[in-house]
């Protein structure tokens, strides 16, 4: 079995290709589902931006030889993820992906979440939650792939084709949160800058607010301390190894 590498609280998972099998949903008991509903509840309250949409949840995450990760997923809602504050429940990690936008002069494109997202403020790369597929439907390597094309889209405006985007690598981090991280082909600076400013532009047409307000560029893992902001937990180790740095 191969060890993931670690990078700081972050684990990274080199993997050639997925295999992906679904697991049945989590029993809770009663206590814990009134318990889960009361602080969704009260979430929403504090920010009315969340819903309770469809969304994959990773049950196990193994790494049987160098070249296959094997992920159990099953199917929840976001309100699942406030059992992480329920005493004595148990909350299964999240599943998302997460786009590497390279410049052609070697850089990396990151965006600062907007108020109207989950985590204003803060610093990541392109990507999201992994929608759970309709009833019936099984989630493959090729839906994780649309999924983090369609993310690209939405956050910077850079249309990419589902199957040019490469495996890169998987992550483990905060709470056991899952990361399947995959690269896009190389885009020239300005092309970026211009389309992330026509998506933002379209967006305050329409009186919303972009995904991101902010992106910018890092060269050099210093580049990190420039941004304002608290960021993703997996952001630092990935400019790290992507940049070849110790």
């Amino acid at each position: 079995m191969t060890r993931p590498a670690l990078h700081s609280s972050v684990h990274f998972f080199d993997a050639r290709d997925l295999r992906l099998v679904e697991a049945p949903p989590p029993q809770l008991s009663a206590a814990h589902q009134q318990a889960r509903d009361e602080l969704w509840e009260e979430a929403v309250k504090a920010n009315p931006a969340l819903f309770d949409g469809p969304v994959v949840a990773c049950a196990r995450a193994e790494q049987k030889d160098p070249d296959t990760l094997v992920l159990h997923w099953t199917r929840v809602t976001y309100r699942h993820y406030a059992l992480r504050w329920v005493p004595g429940a148990a909350s299964l990690p999240a599943l998302f992906v997460a786009i590497l936008q390279p410049t052609e002069d070697g850089a990396l494109l990151a965006g600062r979440m907007s108020s109207s997202t989950i985590a204003p403020g803060r610093w990541q790369l392109p990507g999201g939650s992994v929608d759970a597929p309709d009833d019936g439907e099984q989630l493959s390597s090729a839906t994780l792939r649309k999924n983090a094309a369609r993310e690209l889209a939405e956050e910077t405006g850079v249309d990419a084709v589902p199957d040019d985007l490469e495996l890169w690598a998987a992550s483990r981090g905060k709470n056991g949160n899952i990361g399947i991280l995959y690269k896009a082909p190389p885009q020239p600076r300005a092309v970026l800058h211009e389309r992330y400013a026509t998506v933002a532009a379209t967006e305050h047409a329409a009186g919303s607010a972009p995904e991101f307000d902010e992106i910018d560029f890092l060269y050099d893992p210093t580049d990190l301390k420039a941004l304002s902001g608290p960021r993703v937990d997996f952001l630092a180790p990935v400019v790290h190894r992507y940049l070849g740095t110790p």
